[in-house]
């Protein structure tokens, strides 16, 4: 269900369970883990789906016990180590924990039905614990606690305003256009991704 592809320096992550709209279960997130490792020493690395939603965060059979997994925060906390250039590609709506893996990428780009909501106000739980700084430097304070205290949902074009989403790209041009932004990264030696890749904090 995470399919893994590395060619030329660059790391291709898609999530491949949509007709659950790309919930995780545990074994998906520990896959995550093991496909992201996988990928650091990779110049750039693309995260996406297959489907029209990039993720619904955890399979609802199993979210109770999820939400309280450090594999999240584990999860989130490599792809921000990661030197090269991290781009999540959203084929669709984010939601729920799969947002703490978006907030780490360097760049986020997606389609123009994509929302984002991050509902751990009305289900009871907590947010990984690097969200709400991530998010806060990404939209600021007011509009990360409309996300994460007031539960809204925000669609793409809200999202391109506030900073949460850099580029809306048309459905059959994401994957090209994520490869368009690697370029540089590709076409650069592996050290020189890395030394301009640790000029900016985790």
């Amino acid at each position: 269900m995470i399919e893994l592809d590395i060619s030329d320096g660059l790391s291709v992550i898609t999530l491949r369970r949509p007709e659950k709209a790309n919930a995780l279960t545990a074994e998906m997130l520990e896959a995550l883990c093991e496909a992201v490792r996988e990928s650091l020493g990779s110049s750039a690395m693309i995260l996406t789906g297959e489907g029209k939603v990039f993720s619904a965060g955890a399979d609802l059979e199993a979210a109770q016990s999820l939400a309280l997994s450090p594999q999240w925060e584990r999860l989130s906390g490599m792809i921000a180590d990661h030197r090269g250039l991290s781009i999540a590609a959203l084929n669709g709506t984010c939601a729920g924990g799969a947002m703490g893996m978006v907030l780490a990428c360097d760049l986020r780009i997606g389609v123009e039905s994509a929302k984002f909501f991050y509902p751990v106000m009305r289900l009871g739980f907590l947010p990984q614990p690097s969200d709400p700084k991530r998010l806060q430097t990404l939209v600021g304070p007011s509009r990360a606690r409309m996300i994460l205290m007031a539960g809204q949902k925000i669609a793409a074009q809200e999202a391109l305003t506030w900073g949460l989403l850099d580029r809306i790209v048309e459905p059959d041009a994401l994957l090209a256009e994520a490869r368009l932004l690697a370029g540089d990264a590709l076409a650069a030696t592996p050290l020189h991704v890395q030394r301009i890749g640790a000029l900016f904090p985790s």
